[in-house]
Order: structure tokens, then C-alpha cells, then sequence
């Protein structure tokens, strides 16, 4: 095991090997934060030395970890929902994500004990405001915004200010829905799958090119977010009835409309899309991240937020966070752990 010193010395100079040439906004990692925790909360069985759960907090730091040693970005972003960040699409659809609950299915360890619902949705309350407390000592930007969801903001960063500058993005999230905003320089990280998707993986597993991507997600609809699909339209007739979908152009609804309309007395499907046109459009209006329906003051806010300095490395606050914490176990060699992570991060930063 290296001692501290020859660590800290080993990471700046690997920082000055990979940063050669590269700014902070080279490759930027964005993560969708409330998935993220959310899934880690669930699934991972945590305890400190009280006995106390602490899967969310410190499985997302985990987490976001080992993404950044996997992908060394030379920036990351952690995107939350805001504070009534649904209330857009609600005006659209009164179900949107209507019937949602915590899942009861948590991974816990016995000696845990049984937990309410509503004792994990207090918990869960907790160990996020925890979790910001440990990313406020990170070199990370958050961004939360008031009446905008998560999705938003991350496409936004993505397409309208990351990249203009030529980033490579990243985007961690195991929503199938940033799948419509990958190309040859964005990328999605799936966690769940471990995987990751570029243009080819999209076209492997889903049939339909990234950049037609939305219509897959208008005619299966989304029942995470109560959206219906068109009955009886799977991938394997969007392939065959609709091979404009197919081809290397982006293909907007109103192509698909008109496709149908010549086509219509070829098969019953053309006449389907038709008579499901207001369901279609609804679904584009829900489900679509280009081109977004949200106001200038809004994309001025991302903007803002997104050049605002970066934060300090603050090693200090965050280790004392940890002992508090009584984490020891949940993460052995704090100190080494905390530079392999974010070290390089914290470099790029002062650059």
C-alpha cells in the first residue's frame, strides 16, 4: 500500500499525463441525481457502526465514485429535480407520473430490522439532506432548479451548452429516455446493466437509431411515468411499417404522420397512427428532450449555474461528515479512496 504522500504525488502526476490538452469541460460526466439515489437507497444494505442504514448517501458516493475512476471526466454534474420540477408536464397530462410510490422491495440486512414504508420515506428524507452535506465538499457542480425536472436540465447542459464546446458527455442515469440524446459524442451509462450506450448499442438493443430514438418512446409509451403507448405497435412494426425511422436522417412526427397518411389504405397500422395522432403528439410534448418547452428564463438559470465556479476540494469538512457518520467500514482508507475519486477532478478545477 502506497503511503499518502507517494499517492498524492503518483495522482498529480497522472493528472498531468490525462490533462494534457484538455480543459474541464473536455468530458463531463452528468449524472441524474434522484435516479441515482434512489436506486442505491433501495438496493444497497449499508449500516454504520450503529446499526443505522446509510445505503443512500454513501452508496451514491460510491456510486459516482467508481463512474469517475471508469471514465475520468475532467468535470462532473450532479442534476436534481426541483421543487415542483413535474408541474410543466402535469399541466400536459393530470396522470403524469400519477400512481408513483416508494418501492417496498429493499434490500436490508436482518439485523436492520422491518421497516415502514413510511419510516423509509423518513429515512430516505434524511440521508439525502446528508448526501448534499457530503457533495457541498466535493470539486462537483449541482444543479436543482426550481419547476424543472431533472430530464430538462440535463438536456439542456447537454445539447445547448456542453455541446457547442465540443464536450464528450456522459450521462449516468438508468432512464431510458436520454437514449434520444446520444451521439457521437454523447454517451449514456446505464448502472443497473452496466452498460454503455453509444449509437451502436442503442441500434442493438432497441432496433431504432439514437437519433430517431423518441418515436420508440412514443408508441411504447413510459408506464414509470403513467405515459401509454399505442396498443398493438411493438418494435418489430415500427421497423417494418415505418423504415423511414430506419435511415441515417432525423425523422420528426410530423414525417410519420405524413408517412401514414400516403400508406393509410396499405395496412389497418397507418390508420391506428392516424386515429392516435392526439395521443402521439401528447407523448412527443411529454417524452421529447430536443428542442425543449421551457422558458428562456429557465435555460438562462442551467447556463448560470453551470459556469458558476466550481467548489473546492474541502477533504476536511468531509472527512469529519464521515467519522460523525460512523462510517469507517462502508468505506476502509477514506483518505485514498477520497483522492482516487475526486482528486484528478479537484485538478482539473484549479486548471
Amino acid at each position: 500500500m502506497k503511503g499518502y504522500a507517494e499517492l498524492l504525488k503518483q495522482i498529480r502526476e497522472d493528472h498531468e499525463k490525462q490533462s494534457s490538452g484538455l480543459d474541464k469541460d473536455s468530458r463531463v460526466l452528468i449524472i441524474d441525481g434522484l435516479n441515482s439515489f434512489i436506486r442505491v437507497f433501495s438496493a444497497v444494505p449499508l449500516v454504520n457502526d450503529d446499526g443505522d442504514h446509510i445505503g443512500g448517501y454513501i452508496g451514491f458516493l460510491r456510486s459516482i465514485a467508481a463512474a469517475i475512476r471508469q471514465f475520468k471526466p475532467t468535470r462532473c454534474v450532479i442534476v436534481f429535480d426541483g421543487r415542483g420540477g413535474s408541474a410543466r408536464r402535469k399541466k400536459m397530462h393530470s396522470g403524469y407520473k400519477a400512481g408513483r410510490s416508494l418501492s417496498t422491495k429493499f434490500n436490508r440486512r436482518e439485523d436492520v430490522g422491518e421497516q415502514t414504508v413510511e419510516q423509509e420515506l423518513e429515512s430516505m428524507r434524511n440521508q439525502m439532506g446528508r448526501l448534499l452535506n457530503y457533495l457541498d465538499c466535493l470539486p462537483i457542480t449541482i444543479i436543482s432548479i426550481d419547476n424543472i425536472e431533472a430530464d430538462d436540465s440535463i438536456a439542456y447542459l447537454t445539447t445547448d451548452i456542453f455541446s457547442p464546446k465540443q464536450s464528450e458527455v456522459i450521462i449516468m442515469s438508468d432512464d431510458k429516455d436520454f437514449l434520444q440524446l446520444v451521439n457521437d459524442k454523447v454517451s449514456v451509462w446505464r448502472p443497473v446493466e452496466k452498460k454503455l450506450y453509444g449509437e451502436k448499442e442503442v441500434v442493438d438493443k432497441f432496433g431504432i437509431p439514437a437519433h430517431n430514438f423518441i418515436h420508440y418512446k412514443i408508441f411504447m409509451g413510459d408506464g414509470s411515468d403513467n405515459i401509454k403507448g399505442i396498443k398493438g405497435i411493438g418494435i418489430k412494426t415500427l421497423q417494418s411499417k415505418f423504415p423511414l425511422l430506419l435511415e441515417n436522417t432525423v425523422v420528426e412526427l410530423e414525417d410519420v404522420l405524413e408517412f401514414s397518411r400516403q400508406k393509410k389504405d396499405e395496412h389497418k397500422v397507418y390508420t391506428q397512427v392516424l386515429d392516435m395522432e392526439s395521443t402521439l403528439r401528447l407523448n412527443w410534448e411529454l417524452m421529447s428532450l430536443k428542442d425543449l418547452d421551457i422558458s428562456a428564463n429557465f435555460k438562462m438559470l442551467i447556463h448560470d449555474m453551470a459556469n458558476r465556479p466550481i467548489p473546492d476540494f474541502d477533504k476536511v469538512t468531509f472527512k469529519r461528515l464521515f467519522m460523525l457518520d460512523k462510517c469507517y467500514t462502508a468505506i476502509p482508507n477514506v483518505d485514498t479512496w477520497l483522492l482516487n475519486s475526486f482528486g484528478t477532478l479537484s485538478g482539473f478545477n484549479q486548471k
